[in-house]
C-alpha cells in the first residue's frame, strides 16, 4: 500500500525519463570509454560541422515566417521574455562569475557564462505551457522569436562580454557562424514553399535529425576533453559550484519573470508563457554555437554548465506546470458566468 502511493507521488511529481537525456548520458559515457582519437577525431569534425548545417537547415525549413510576424505583434509579451533571456540572465551571468571568481577556474567561469547568453528553448517551453494552460500560439512564436534572435545576438554578446576577459574566443567565429548557422537558415527558409511541407509531414524524420546533431556535438566536445585531460581540473566541489549556480540563475530567472509578468498586468495564460519561455536556456541552439565560438578543449567546459542547466530546468519546470495545471484553469474552459464576474467592468457594462 505505502509503495503504491510512493511510487504514485513520484509519477505525479517527477518528469516522465526523457531519452534525449538518456541519450546525453550516453554520448557522455562513451566518450569517456572510447574518445574519439587520430583519423575518428578529423572525421567526427566534419560529421559536427555537417550535422549543424543540417539542424539550422531543417529549423529555417520548419519555422513559418507568418508566425514570427504574429508573434512579434504581441510585442510587449515578446519584449518581456527577450529581456528576460538577453538582460536579465546575462547580467545574473556577471553578477555570480564576478562573485564566484575565486571557486570557479577561469574556463568553467566562461561556461556559466556562456549559459546565460544562449537563447531559449522552443520545444520544452512550448511542451510546458501547454501542460500548464497557457497560450501556446504566444509560447510557440515567443520561443521561435528567441531563437531567431539568438543567431545574432548570442555571438555578440560572447564578443562583447567574454573577449576582454581572454577566454579564448575563436577569432573565426564570425565567419563559421555564418557559414555554419546563419547561411544553412536562410536557405531553409528560401526553400521552404518546396520542402516545408515535406518537414512537416516528416516530423520523425527532423528529431532525429535536431537530437542527433546534439548528441554527436556532446560526444565529440566530451572527446576533446578526455583527450586534452580537461577534467583533471575539476573536482567534486567544483562540480557542487556549477549544479548550485545553476540552480540559483534559474531561481532568479523563474522568479523574476513570475513577478513582473504579474506587476505589468498580462493575463495568466501569458504569464504562463513568459515564466516558461524566458526562464529557459537552449542545449539544441546553446552546443553548437558553443562548438563554434570557442575553440580547442575550452568548448567542453563551456556547455557543462548548459548541460546541467537543462536537466534542472526540465526537472523544475515540470514540477511547475504540473502545479499551474492543478491550480489554473484556461480560459476557455471557463463558464461565461465566472468571466463576467472575474471583469466588474464588463458586469457594469452589461447592466447598461
Amino acid at each position: 500500500m505505502f509503495e503504491r502511493i510512493a511510487m504514485s507521488a513520484l509519477r505525479r511529481f517527477l518528469p516522465p525519463l526523457d531519452p534525449f537525456l538518456i541519450g546525453l548520458l550516453i554520448a557522455i559515457g562513451l566518450a569517456v570509454v572510447a574518445p574519439a582519437r587520430g583519423a575518428m577525431d578529423r572525421f567526427m569534425d566534419q560529421l559536427v560541422y555537417a550535422a549543424i548545417f543540417a539542424l539550422f537547415f531543417l529549423y529555417g525549413a520548419r519555422l513559418k515566417p507568418e508566425a514570427v510576424l504574429a508573434g512579434i505583434t504581441h510585442w510587449r509579451l515578446q519584449l518581456v521574455v527577450l529581456a528576460s533571456t538577453f538582460v536579465l540572465f546575462p547580467v545574473v551571468g556577471l553578477m555570480l562569475v564576478h562573485f564566484l571568481g575565486n571557486w570557479l577556474s577561469p574556463q568553467v567561469a566562461m561556461g556559466l557564462l556562456f549559459l546565460t547568453l544562449v537563447p531559449s528553448t522552443v520545444q520544452s517551453s512550448v511542451a510546458f505551457t501547454s501542460i500548464a494552460g497557457g497560450n501556446v500560439p504566444a509560447a510557440l512564436c515567443s520561443a521561435s522569436a528567441s531563437s531567431f534572435f539568438g543567431i545574432f545576438i548570442t555571438p555578440a554578446l560572447v564578443s562583447l562580454l567574454m573577449r576582454t576577459k581572454g577566454v579564448g574566443l575563436n577569432t573565426g567565429a564570425i565567419e563559421d557562424l555564418v557559414i555554419q548557422i546563419l547561411v544553412p537558415f536562410l536557405l531553409g527558409q528560401g526553400l521552404r514553399r518546396w520542402i516545408g511541407s515535406f518537414v512537416e509531414r516528416h516530423k520523425a524524420l527532423t528529431s532525429f535529425v535536431d537530437r542527433g546533431s546534439i548528441l554527436l556535438v556532446v560526444y565529440a566536445a566530451f572527446s576533446t576533453g578526455m583527450v586534452n585531460h580537461v577534467w583533471s581540473s575539476l573536482s567534486l566541489a567544483d562540480f557542487g559550484v556549477i549544479f548550485a549556480a545553476d540552480t540559483l540563475i534559474l531561481f532568479i530567472a523563474l522568479a523574476a519573470t513570475t513577478y513582473a509578468s504579474r506587476w505589468l498586468g498580462f493575463k495568466r495564460e501569458d504569464q504562463i508563457v513568459i515564466v516558461f519561455c524566458g526562464s529557459k536556456k537552449s542545449i539544441v541552439s546553446g552546443i553548437p554555437m558553443a562548438n563554434i565560438l570557442f575553440a580547442g578543449p575550452s568548448v567542453t567546459l563551456a556547455v557543462l554548465p548548459l548541460m546541467l542547466f537543462h536537466q534542472i530546468q526540465l526537472f523544475v519546470c515540470a514540477v511547475i506546470a504540473q502545479n499551474y495545471a492543478r491550480t489554473v484553469r484556461p480560459v476557455e474552459t471557463r463558464t461565461v458566468h465566472e468571466q463576467q464576474t472575474e471583469s466588474p467592468s464588463h458586469s457594469y457594462t452589461q447592466s447598461r
